[in-house]
């Protein structure tokens, strides 16, 4: 199975930024809608952005668009969270999760609930001054 393993949290003032990185051992991520999520403790699994397998199509919840963007890199085999103006707010763990849906290269959902294949471990994002 696809193995996902995310890199690049750690601590940051408000305001600063930060790169997370979803990589991929084994299988090509070039197949896979990658969505990134995040779980501040004692709060839901939250859909942060998603990005689909084409590249072509992206969406962000409302309480990042602007500041956070997605992209991805397949010859490295990874997809990269660019966060930019981080808030407090932002702090929680960063989990990436990858899907793939045959004949559906733009469907790129933002639900912890969807049939993704694999989810990486997550990574520790704390924005405090």
């Amino acid at each position: 199975q696809l193995q996902l393993v995310e890199s690049g949290g750690g601590l940051v003032q408000p305001g600063g930024s930060l790169r997370l990185s979803c990589a991929a051992s084994r299988y090509t991520l070039a197949y896979y809608a990658i969505a990134w999520f995040r779980q501040a403790p004692g709060k839901e699994r939250e859909g942060v952005s998603c990005i689909s397998s084409s590249g072509d199509t992206t969406n962000y919840a409302d309480s990042v668009k602007g500041r956070f963007t997605l992209s991805r890199d397949n010859a490295k085999n990874t997809v990269y969270l660019q966060m930019n103006s981080l808030k407090p707010e932002d702090t929680a763990v960063y989990i990436c999760a990858a899907g793939h849906w045959e004949g559906y290269n733009d469907y790129c959902p933002r639900n912890p609930s969807a049939d993704f294949d694999s989810w990486g471990q997550g990574t520790q994002v704390t924005v405090s001054s």
